[in-house]
């Protein structure tokens, strides 16, 4: 697979502390979850805004000049640009988010084109095991083919009725909300299906390869 991201800009203040608490271990409590009977996962608090969190660069897309490119191991690679994206089934979802730096945002609203609507249409090949995840910002992140297929995983371009915001990775980011939420690329650019897996920039940079906010998979070794 070529790389053809642009560099990543120096680490934020913000990036650097999450590098650091990666090694300190910061936010596990070592405490048994129990998600039949309690929503809020371990170590987690609940918030009532959505904290802007990223590597620190905002890119701008414009939605007439936004495109998706969907390759790798798939039967029908496909490249969509807006119109292309609002010809496909639109669902809506309603999930909890939660965060790897320990807010959780209950009752999010999102609409888009759900992961298994996108998985129909290019049909993943036999080999394909992994999904990576690029952001026009640079971003990567990987996840495995059965967690990109959730049920309530989306590409969402709206969140509360309204349009997704640049801040939050407008005009269309991915939402992946039974894992922790470094796991939901923003600004979305390229999604490649992969017959091995590929760790992105936080899974090398000291979290956890999968990230299950209920076993507190936050760091690598939890």
């Amino acid at each position: 697979m070529t790389d053809d991201r642009e560099q990543l800009p120096e680490p934020t203040k913000l990036t650097a502390s999450k590098q650091r608490w990666a090694r300190e271990g910061r936010f596990l409590t070592g405490q048994p979850s129990r998600p039949e009977a309690e929503r809020l996962p371990p170590g987690q608090h609940l918030v009532r805004d959505w904290p802007v969190l990223d590597l620190g660069r905002h890119p701008s897309i414009a939605r007439d000049e936004w495109k998706l490119l969907i390759l790798g191991a798939v039967q029908n690679p496909v490249v969509w640009d807006w119109a292309t994206l609002m010809r496909q089934p639109q669902s809506r979802k309603i999930s909890d988010i939660h965060c790897v730096t320990s807010w959780s945002r209950y009752d999010n609203a999102w609409e888009g084109v759900a992961t298994r609507d996108l998985l129909d249409i290019v049909m993943p090949r036999g080999e394909a095991r992994f999904v990576i995840l690029h952001g026009h910002d640079g971003y990567t992140t990987n996840l495995p083919l059965e967690d990109f297929a959730a049920e309530d995983a989306i590409l969402a371009h709206s969140w509360q009725d309204r349009p997704l915001s640049k801040e939050h990775g407008g005009p269309v980011r991915l939402i992946m909300p039974h894992l922790y939420f470094w796991k939901s690329a923003k600004w979305l650019q390229r999604i490649d299906f992969a017959a091995t897996d590929e760790p992105g920039f936080w899974e090398v940079n000291g979290y956890h390869n999968r990230g299950d906010p209920w076993r507190e998979q936050r760091y690598s070794g939890d």
